[in-house]
């Protein structure tokens, strides 16, 4: 641009060509950095290249979770179908146990076998601990099984379990004790629903017999909570047979050809009569002497009786006894004291017998007298 003297500015803009223009126009837009525009989006070819991705994933790993459920669905239905089998043979198996009870009751041969009821506890007892030892085993070995399969290391979770088993197996020592010396008494049959027994801290009538607890009724009606895991010894008066034992004394003078005469009489009227003749399990017999004394003998009864029966066999005994004595006129004595009734009263025997000393006259009387010295006779003056 070169201003011309005088005249006007000029302004020259060089000529480019038409090429060099349309070359310019269709050059492509430079695209933006990433670091001044941010993340860019996923494209389509992205997209496509993760479906295959996971396709393909799937495609080599179906066989082998389709296996593990398969394996998991059946160790389930298994164990499941496992468990209704074995619950029900063992709720059967009570059953018939139950029913074959009840058919001899009331007979001749229910008398040797235990109350029903105490068979129905006892039976139920023992089906309620199968069951349950049952249920655990199988549920918890098909668990076990389950985490296998999902190839879980089982080592630290038995572990772990064992070390919780002893914690709490400490700690609670004392229910563990009761819960298994209850099923052991259950299994052996050790006493039951009916019986009378001596469990060392308590004793009385058995109304429940538990897994931890045995409740007895005492003999004045109160109730005995006794933890099983505390009785260290039974005494089971009820189960077997029982012995009934009457001991008669009567007066040393007596003959005892009639005395034995008259309670053979009284065994054989009371074997004969109702209920007596089913409670008692054997005949009576008299045993002998027991003990003799200057005025008065022991004279021995017995009788075999059906269990829990030998107290009220020993009442009726003594009642028909002491009236078949009244009518032989045999004296029935009790021991010592009835010597001193057997003799005569001595109206005299608290009178002091007769003194010399009573007769203020006698010799004796005068020469146990104190000495009185004898009074001074009055001076005279002359």
């Amino acid at each position: 641009m070169s201003p011309a003297v005088g005249g006007p500015l000029r302004l020259e803009v060089p000529a480019v060509s038409l090429t060099v223009l349309s070359a310019l126009a269709a050059a492509p837009t430079p695209s933006p950095s990433p670091s001044t525009t941010g993340r860019v989006a996923p494209t389509l070819q992205d997209a496509q290249e993760s479906a295959t991705n996971a396709a393909s994933w799937v495609e080599e790993n179906w066989s082998t979770w389709l296996a593990i459920g398969l394996r998991v669905l059946l160790i389930v239905v298994i164990a499941a179908v496992l468990r209704v089998v074995v619950r029900r043979a063992i709720t059967k198996l009570i059953d018939r146990m139950n029913r074959t009870v009840q058919a001899v009751d009331g007979t001749s041969l229910g008398g040797l076998l235990v109350n029903v009821e105490r068979r129905r506890q006892r039976s139920q007892a023992i089906g309620s601990v199968l069951r349950s030892v049952a249920s655990f085993l199988i549920m918890g070995t098909a668990a076990l099984m389950i985490l296998g399969t999902f190839a879980i290391n089982l080592a630290p979770l038995l572990a772990s379990a064992g070390v919780a088993g002893v914690a709490i197996g400490f700690g609670a020592r004392n229910l563990v004790t009761d819960f298994l010396s209850g099923v052991f008494m259950i299994l052996e049959d050790q006493y039951g629903v009916g019986d009378t027994i001596d469990a060392g801290v308590a004793s009385g009538e058995v109304i429940e017999v538990g897994l931890r607890v045995t409740k007895l009724r005492g003999d004045s009606g109160e109730i005995w909570y006794v933890r099983n895991g505390e009785v260290k010894r039974i005494g089971n008066l009820s189960q077997g047979w029982a012995t009934a034992g009457v001991d008669v004394t009567v007066r040393a003078s007596e003959d005892l050809d009639e005395v034995q005469s008259v309670l053979n009489n009284v065994a054989e009227a009371m074997s004969k009569e109702e209920p007596w003749n089913e409670r008692l399990w054997g005949p009576i017999e008299i045993l002998g002497l027991d003990s003799v004394l200057l005025d008065s003998m022991v004279v021995r009864v017995s009788a075999k009786t059906m269990p829990g029966k030998a107290l009220s066999v020993e009442r009726e005994l003594r009642w028909r006894i002491k009236r078949a004595f009244d009518e032989a006129d045999i004296r029935i004595v009790g021991g010592v004291a009835a010597a001193h009734e057997e003799e005569p009263v001595d109206p005299s025997e608290s009178v002091a017998a007769p003194s010399a000393h009573a007769n203020p006259a006698s010799a004796q009387s005068l020469a146990a007298a104190p000495i009185v010295p004898s009074p001074t006779p009055p001076s005279t003056t002359k």
